[in-house]
């Protein structure tokens, strides 16, 4: 058993597939079978069946994956450690990120410094919602995830608070008051978006013991936004998540009380993170700590 058939059969499980397996890691088709079935012979089980032109995990193979994902996370750690005592010239950076805070807020202006200081980092983005990269962070599919916290199951370091809004259609009833309840959310159609904070969302109706009349769910804000602006549904979001233009087709208002929204970054266990996982983080929360004191200056001297 070598790294390279765990990471081949890693890869064949990502993708479902022996075609693109193979043309994500630059070898022959063949090549990807013969390491397949050299490792399934080794460990004495199938770890795929196999259909026309796709392949499915078995039960065990499933089971075995994690593990192998555990391990490959183990063996990229070790290259980074060495990678860093070269100075940090070569190596691998997976991030998660869920929602528009994250993939169009927060990740641009931090990855534009990371790849000028670490060029040799080559750095892979996974997108998907918060659940789904906090499974991807236990399965080790990512070295570093945003989440929404707190988020026990990890180890966590705080960037950014905001808070979540209500969104209306510019004609809604509502559109008067200067804030609304969740209460006031229930009466008509409401849309929930599975992206971003969707599992905040509903921890929010749950501990108020109401129940949102949910009659759509969108994978991505822009149909949340457009559902809203169609005038089909109201909709909770968080307010770092909404694009920098287009207030004129709803209406924004404040939840009473007000709920705020934590985001941070996430690694499975700190002690056994990478070296480019740790500089990433830290250039992440020294950026943002900035922003944040420069903003909390600016209040100041609008105040003052």
């Amino acid at each position: 058993m070598t790294l390279t058939q765990l990471e081949i059969f890693a890869v064949v499980a990502e993708r479902k597939g022996f075609t693109l397996a193979a043309a994500q890691l630059k070898i022959s088709q063949s090549g990807v079978s013969h390491a397949i079935r050299a490792l399934e012979r080794e460990l004495g089980v199938d770890l795929l069946h196999r259909y026309q032109g796709a392949v499915e995990l078995t039960d065990i193979g499933e089971s075995l994956l994690r593990r192998v994902q555990a391990i490959l996370g183990l063996a990229e750690t070790m290259r980074q450690e060495a990678s860093d005592a070269r100075g940090m010239k070569r190596g691998t950076l997976r991030i998660g990120s869920f929602g528009p805070t994250s993939s169009l807020r927060l990740l641009p202006t931090v990855l534009a410094d990371y790849r000028r200081l670490y060029p040799g980092i080559e750095v892979h983005v996974d997108e998907g919602s918060d659940k789904q990269v906090v499974q991807w962070l236990m399965n080790r599919r990512v070295d570093v995830g945003f989440v929404t916290l707190p988020e026990d199951q990890l180890d966590t370091y705080p960037i950014l608070e905001d808070q979540m809004v209500a969104l209306l259609p510019a004609d809604h009833p509502l559109a008067s008051q200067d804030t609304v309840t969740l209460k006031d959310l229930c009466v008509g159609p409401f849309v929930l978006t599975e992206a971003g904070s969707a599992e905040l969302i509903s921890r929010l109706f749950l501990s108020a013991k109401l129940q949102p009349n949910i009659r759509y769910r969108t994978s991505q804000l822009l149909s949340t936004l457009a559902t809203v602006v169609r005038g089909d549904a109201v909709t909770i979001v968080a307010e770092s998540s909404l694009p920098l233009t287009g207030e004129a087709y709803y209406i924004k208002k404040a939840l009473n009380p007000e709920v705020k929204r934590h985001v941070g970054l996430a690694v499975f266990d700190e002690r056994q993170s990478s070296p480019a996982t740790k500089a990433f983080i830290t250039l992440t929360a020294k950026k943002f700590r900035m922003a944040s004191s420069t903003a909390a200056l600016l209040v100041d001297s609008v105040a003052g």
